[in-house]
């Protein structure tokens, strides 16, 4: 009896040990979230704060991906600890306050659930920040102080992000998009992330090795964009490069033009667990890039702003698109640049109400909208706009117009108004906001389909924009993303780099193998 009775003791204790082992098996993986994205032009007078991050904390930052919805499969495969995410349309520099003070409350968020497996670090690549060189390297250096150089790190980044040496230690997995315009952007967040759990659920952990190979290269996006050559067939080659044996996961950055710092420059990178196999995707890719940097051409033509508009008149179907491409607020600039408004005022084409209709989108003004909106729709106000914060190429303009509408509450501009000057409506912000789509337009009973020519700030068009367009110029203009490279004065990136030296000699494309972070 006594022998039975051990004999089930035994048992009892083997069944409850093993049942413990099963259910820390199939434990899940506990993963955190953070980032700050911003792309910020040095070459321009304004600054950032911490107002135009519109950070999101704990679960909010779901809704920033649309594969972690409550019953998406991505959000069952681990315990998540979103902390601060903040995502700011791209301007200038940021300011030493609010930099240190979206990282530190990252870093006390992440303190809160430790320890963890894995951290998804979700980023553009092209924040500058008062007094620092490399903010991202900075932010992730500081996070790994905090959770450890054992957690999994996956950094997720723009295209026209910029990727130096520490930036790719501390991170285990790195990746960018593959489209520009970035219509992969969302498939690419959830690449990293899904890569990231692969690891974690396959126990293998960190990838061995990861291959960074800095391009000297420093074009605009508008000369790289994927839809048209040499870029298309470039990036074309990433995914194969990817799928090679041994290999995880690959990547090209075009890097972000419009920053003077030592960082701003193209990068290829390759990570997985052979050393060949990633080495040789690395090297490939890089030279690649190199072999076709001379056939980089804008992604359409572009003029002066008066060719461009002569052009525009004299079309004959709508809508007519020019980009006002150097005060272009989704690559950097002010946005408030008066320069391209006040030439089209000037041309006698728009004096009257049946000259060629034509919107331009658009220029800060809140002295113009607060008087709008105390007027009311249909009467004639008269204000200032724009130059507020950028006033090297034109002062502050005051506008004479009727409201033609009025509308409040908007994420970016807060207001919006419409003026009627002649043939031009001039849509006027509270705030500066770019504007993509075409209920951007329709929101405010303006309807670009209809219009001869509409002027946007803007770089290449996005989808929408460039699905409408019946003609399209780009127009070097000036502001904080001039177009024209050689009109910054660059005084602190690396030398030679092309095309600033189009005659220098072909540089050394060999990978540099990174050590991992816990080496």
């Amino acid at each position: 009896m006594r022998r039975i009775f051990f004999g089930l003791l035994i048992a009892a204790v083997v069944f409850t040990f093993g049942c413990k082992e099963k259910k820390k098996e199939n434990k899940l993986p506990r993963v955190a979230i953070a980032g700050l994205a911003i792309e910020s032009s040095t070459f321009s007078p304004a600054q950032s704060g911490i107002e135009a991050f519109h950070a999101r904390r704990g679960d909010e930052i779901f809704s920033y991906y649309p594969f972690m919805d409550d019953t998406a499969a991505t959000r069952q495969r681990a315990e998540w600890f979103p902390t601060l995410r903040g995502h700011a349309l791209p301007g200038g520099i940021v300011t030493r306050e609010a930099y240190e003070t979206l990282v530190g409350e990252t870093l006390d968020r992440l303190k809160e659930n430790m320890p963890y497996d894995g951290l998804f670090f979700d980023i553009h690549g092209a924040m500058s920040v008062v007094g620092l060189d490399d903010p991202e390297g900075d932010f992730i250096e500081r996070i790994r102080k905090v959770i450890g150089d054992d957690v999994l790190i996956s950094t997720s980044m723009d295209l026209h992000g910029n990727v130096t040496e520490r930036l790719a230690h501390y991170s285990d997995m790195i990746t960018c998009y593959r489209m520009a315009p970035h219509e992969d952007a969302i498939e690419s967040k959830k690449r990293a992330l899904t890569n990231l759990l692969d690891r974690l659920e396959s126990g293998l952990g960190k990838p061995k090795y990861k291959a960074w190979i800095p391009v000297p290269i420093l074009l605009p996006g508008e000369k790289t964009s994927t839809r048209i050559e040499p870029g298309k067939s470039l990036y074309a080659k990433v995914a194969p490069a990817a799928a090679r044996e041994g290999v995880i996961d690959a990547a090209i950055w075009v890097g972000y033009a419009w920053a003077d710092e030592p960082r701003n420059r193209a990068v290829v990178m390759a990570y997985g667990d052979d050393e060949e196999a990633v080495t040789k995707s690395a090297e490939e890719l890089a030279q690649a890039f190199w072999d076709v940097r001379e056939q980089f051409e804008f992604v359409a033509p572009v003029a002066t702003l008066d060719e461009c508009l002569d052009r525009a008149i004299a079309f004959k179907e709508k809508p007519f698109i020019i980009s006002d491409m150097g005060d272009n607020p989704t690559a950097g600039g002010a946005g408030d640049v008066t320069w391209t408004l006040n030439e089209i005022l000037k041309r006698k084409e728009f004096k009257k109400e049946n000259g060629p209709s034509l919107i331009y989108a658009s220029i800060p003004g809140p002295d113009l909208v607060a008087k709008a909106v105390e007027a009311g729709i249909g009467e004639t106000v008269t204000g200032m706009v724009g130059a507020l914060v950028d006033d090297r190429y034109c002062g502050p303009l005051e506008l004479t117009g009727r409201v033609e509408a009025i509308k409040e509450g908007d994420r970016y501009a807060e207001t919006e108004v419409v003026i009627n000057i002649g043939s031009v409506d001039v849509i006027v912000t509270k705030k500066r906001k770019p504007y993509h789509h075409e209920t951007d337009f329709t929101d405010l009973s303006l309807y670009p389909r209809e219009a001869d020519i509409v002027v946007v700030k803007i770089g290449y068009l996005v989808p929408e924009l460039y699905n409408m367009r019946a003609g399209w110029l780009m127009a070097l203009t000036p502001g904080g993303v001039d177009q024209d490279l050689e009109r910054l004065g660059y005084k602190r990136i690396h030398r030679p780099m092309f095309p600033l030296d189009s005659d220098m000699a072909d540089p050394d494309l060999s990978a540099r193998l990174i050590p991992l972070a816990d080496e």
